[in-house]
């Protein structure tokens, strides 16, 4: 496509040819115009010796020219600026009248030309205009289509290559901050390259990369690439793809960062590239931004909602299950009791066992159920309860290779159908007995770890098939079933051994003469008993370990050993197991029995022959560590238990992963006995807890420090509250119309004797742990009913936190002060969190209605922070609503809309229950007027005044602004 500059010439040179006729043979002519003073156009008939060009281009200056008989030459200046100038040789000399006609038609013709140029420009700029218009719509258009990302490129592709040379387009997109580059589309007709948008390259692997430098440049930059690269100092590097004639690149840019580029690029044509094609790539090169930005972001949205979806999905699936586990608990849980009552109530084994069926019959399918146990020579294998379809009775037999033996010789239960039991018969692992079952289902039963019989389901039927759910449950019941026999079998053998025990009453009658023998065994039995006792005292009874009292004689000898020999190092470490109370809750305390024998066994394991492990009681063991190299194996000591602790194990049928955290404390003189180390340990045993469990933690000197630090600071505490080392501080709380203040927050303040004034948060979690905070409350209470008392006008709020409500007579204790103090109850506001209200409803609400008939109104405090208040709030008498001072900062900052939503939310809460507001946290007059303009009464906040000591009951009145 010709430019404009390019059709000028053409028609000027067209004009000198026309104009070069009309004179003698061998005459020149030349023609030149200059657009309104910015630039020229000119050209040249004939042979160009005689300086016509020169001349011409010196009359579009402003030269005067010379006359001459042969020379004709002129220039003029239209009415718009432009300017033209005519230069020519005639071959012959021509008559004056001539020589004027000519000049005159000559002026006429270039002046006609000039229009139809002029003309024909605007026509064709018009079109032009109206194709770049359509293309940028079109542009704009899929830039925000919902088209896939490549299909939007390809397309965009197309309509660029409509308005200039794009057959070689690529784009590429930069992350400055990882330093990589991305291809998202790319299209050349000689490279061969193959863009993968999700592939990062490392801007290391393409150094002499024309578009790296286009990025680092941050400039478009236009023109051959051997001359793009001069320029900017690149090395060549076919790498990268072949050398192009002319190359434009322009830059993508977000916020001033380059984060991409667009190329164009032309292998056999230079020069082709301008102005217009950089301005117009500049302007796509936006729009494709726009609608990555806009890819992203529907990228984004989409993602959150299906990651929603999948949430909400997985949430009521979750409710669901856990809602058919609750109810498979409750069954359960009455199976497990029908199941302990029975080993009590029931006459007789066989009907022990029938009812047991029952019970089963109610869990799971088990039309076809036997129990099968061990002669206790372990030979045989009797069937002291069978019910089967198919197989009506069952006879005791030998030992043998059936899937009852095979569950008894495994220890585990057993779930089989007709395959897999062909494949173990296959293996020769069994020989099935008996009808052939579609499914079978069987678990062992136990006795002292010992396997005693099996508990035994089947099914006939394709329709019926046993599942693992239905094994976990029949091994948990079978744990409970065994000690039920076992105590039924018990029973019986005291029914029998009480019928012996009369016999030998009898018998012994006639035995008299044995008396002496007897005692004398007796005697033996007592010194072993005593010895039993002694063993008993010095060791735990679960599981044989030393107890706390034997570790702590053997940390003393220690310690006195160390002293006397004045050196060695020892060490004691302190064991808590992880989440124990878990394993209780969920399969019982014989269970958590059994990981405790389990822990104490495997933690003897891990630990050298003459180190001590003792269990100090519930979960917590401790192990005293002798005559070690250093602090390093004591460490290593500690990992290897927690290794060794961590490995599965099978505790009532399921199996579980026991983890621990470990406390170490090192001897070190300031020890004056072994309790101190222990406490030591324990301390650092907490510090490996609150860090993420399953590790261990040295007690260190910062360890010490700390607790010395906050064992002061209790004492401290307690001496304050004895000689009312705290004071209240008085904040106001505003109108926020006039700003005149209409009562005072009361806020606790402590005055310590050395570090001076603490605020709350210093002290308060200490007050809670010790529970001393709620004597400091109640001298706060004091201070702020005496100056209600004092004065006349405005109210005083207090902070009542939820441990007040737990208390029955706080209602009655508060008012009987107020009354003793002789102030107004009306006065007085107490401010509650969301928490008090919900921990005990019924109590909360019969206090609050108690003090509001006495005349106390409630303020809730940090309104908004909470999550579940708000279903409750229009129950409880409420009388103001404090919104929390983060909306109120925020309604002036990047998160505006989502404060001001909240606070017109509560406001319309509030105006719906009939209640006021008060904006916590007011710092500015910007936040006063938007609590203003969203309906806010009140204010509080360093705005209107610091919280100060000093009450001022004058300062009741209108502030200045």
């Amino acid at each position: 496509m010709a430019s404009g500059r390019e059709r000028e010439a053409v028609c000027v040179d067209a004009l000198a040819r026309t104009l070069q006729q009309t004179l003698p043979d061998g005459s020149q002519v030349a023609v030149g115009w200059r657009e309104g003073g910015h630039g020229s156009a000119g050209s040249v008939s004939g042979a160009a010796g005689d300086g016509m060009p020169q001349l011409a281009e010196q009359l579009l200056h402003g030269a005067d020219a010379v006359e001459h008989p042969q020379r004709l030459a002129t220039a003029w200046t239209f009415d718009d600026g432009a300017r033209a100038a005519i230069a020519a040789w005639s071959a012959e000399p021509l008559t004056a009248s001539s020589r004027e006609a000519w000049m005159t038609m000559a002026q006429r013709l270039v002046a006609a030309e000039l229009a139809a140029v002029r003309a024909q420009c605007r026509v064709e700029s018009l079109e032009k205009s109206e194709r770049l218009q359509q293309a940028l719509y079109e542009i704009a258009d899929l830039a925000g289509s919902d088209l896939e990302m490549r299909d939007m490129l390809g397309r965009i592709h197309r309509v660029v290559g409509g308005l200039m040379f794009a057959e070689n387009f690529y784009i590429v997109l930069y992350d400055d901050v990882r330093d990589s580059l991305r291809f998202l589309y790319f299209a050349d007709r000689i490279d061969t390259y193959v863009a993968e948008p999700d592939r990062e390259i490392p801007v290391d692997e393409m150094p002499n990369s024309l578009t790296l430098a286009l990025l680092r440049h941050g400039e478009p930059l236009i023109g051959s690439s051997e001359a793009i690269r001069e320029r900017l100092e690149i090395g060549d590097d076919i790498a990268h793809g072949p050398e192009a004639q002319d190359w434009l690149g322009v830059p993508m840019r977000r916020d001033d960062r380059v984060c991409g580029a667009l190329v164009v690029q032309s292998y056999d044509r230079a020069g082709i590239y301008g102005d217009e094609e950089r301005a117009l790539l500049a302007f796509v090169a936006q729009h494709i931004l726009t609608a990555l930005d806009r890819f992203r972001a529907r990228e984004e949205l989409e993602r959150r909602v299906e990651e929603r979806t999948q949430a909400l999905q997985l949430s009521n699936r979750d409710l669901q299950a856990e809602i058919i586990e609750r109810q498979r608990a409750e069954r359960l849980q009455r199976a497990l009791f029908r199941i302990a009552e029975l080993s009590i109530t029931s006459e007789t084994l066989e009907r022990f066992y029938t009812q047991v069926h029952d019970v089963v019959g109610e869990l799971l399918y088990a039309r076809n159920f036997y129990i099968a146990l061990l002669t206790d020579d372990g030979e045989r294998l009797e069937f002291p309860y069978s019910v089967d379809e198919r197989d009506p009775v069952r006879h005791s037999r030998k030992l043998g290779s059936g899937l009852t033996e095979y569950v008894i010789g495994q220890g585990r239960p057993l779930l089989a159908d007709r395959h897999r039991i062909a494949m173990l018969e296959a293996q020769g692992l069994l020989r099935s007995r008996g009808s052939l079952a579609h499914c079978w289902l069987g678990v062992p039963l136990f006795r002292n770890e010992a396997v005693v019989g099996v508990i035994a389901v089947q099914s006939y039927s394709a329709a019926i098939s046993f599942s693992l759910r239905d094994q976990e449950l029949l091994t948990f019941v079978a744990h409970h079933i065994s000690i039920g026999l076992a105590r039924k079998q018990s029973q019986d053998r005291l029914v029998a051994a009480h019928a012996e025990l009369e016999q030998r009453v009898t018998a012994r009658t006639r035995e008299l003469a044995e008396a002496n023998a007897e005692l004398l065994s007796q005697i033996g039995e007592r010194l072993r008993a005593e010895q039993q006792l002694t063993h008993q005292a010095l060791h735990d009874s679960l599981t044989g370990l030393p107890n706390r009292a034997q570790l702590l004689d053997r940390l003393n000898t220690a310690i006195e050993r160390v002293r006397a020999d004045r050196g060695g190092l020892f060490a004691v470490l302190f064991l808590d197991l992880d989440r124990f109370k878990l394993v209780n809750d969920s399969v019982g305390h014989a269970a958590g029995d059994e990981l405790l024998i389990e822990a104490g066994r495997r933690i003897v394991s891990a630990v050298r022959s003459d180190d001590t492990v003792a269990r100090l009681g519930g979960d917590e063991f401790a192990i005293l560590v002798e005559a070690v190299d250093g602090l390093h194996a004591v460490e290593e000591l500690a990992q290897r238990i927690l290794v060794v602790l961590g490995e599965p194990c099978w505790i009532a049928g399921r199996e579980v992963f026991p983890s621990a955290s470990i406390g170490i404390a090192a001897w070190h003189p300031r020890y004056r006995s072994g309790a101190e180390m222990l406490r030591d340990a324990d301390a650092a045993m907490y510090r490996a807890k609150s860090t993420g469990r399953d590790r261990c933690a040295v007690f260190d000197e910062a360890m010490r420090e700390e607790a010395m630090r906050i064992l002061d600071l209790e004492a401290d505490l307690r001496r304050a509250i004895n000689v009312d080392g705290f004071v209240a501080f008085y904040q106001p709380i505003v109108r926020l119309d006039d700003r005149k203040i209409i009562g005072h927050e009361a806020l606790l303040r402590w005055r310590h004797e050395r570090r001076g004034l603490l605020l709350p948060a210093d002290f308060i979690g200490l007050g809670e742990d010790s529970g001393l905070i709620e004597e400091v409350d109640w001298l706060l209470y004091r201070q702020a009913i005496d100056q209600l008392a004092r004065t006349d006008s405005g109210y005083i709020s207090v902070n009542v936190s939820p441990r007040h409500f737990l208390a029955s007579d706080f209602a009655d204790r508060l008012l009987r002060m107020i009354d003793r103090a002789g102030a107004d109850p009306h006065r007085l506001r107490i401010e509650i969190t969301e928490v008090a209200l919900l921990d005990d409803v019924p109590r909360a609400l019969r206090m609050l209605r108690t003090l509001r008939s006495h005349g106390v109104l409630a303020q809730l405090d940090d309104f908004g922070t909470g999550f579940s208040a708000l279903s409750y709030l229009h129950r409880f008498p409420i009388e103001c609503l404090k919104i929390d001072q983060s909306f109120v900062a925020g309604l002036i900052g990047e998160t505006q809309p989502e404060s001001v939503a909240v606070v017109r939310a509560i406001q319309a809460l509030a105006g719906t229950l009939g209640i006021h507001t008060i904006g916590e946290g007011v710092e500015s007059e910007a936040q006063r007027n938007a609590l203003r303009e969203l309906g806010c009464t009140y204010g509080q906040g360093f705005l209107f005044g610091q919280p100060s000591e000093d009450f001022h009951p004058a300062l009741v009145r209108a502030l200045v602004p």
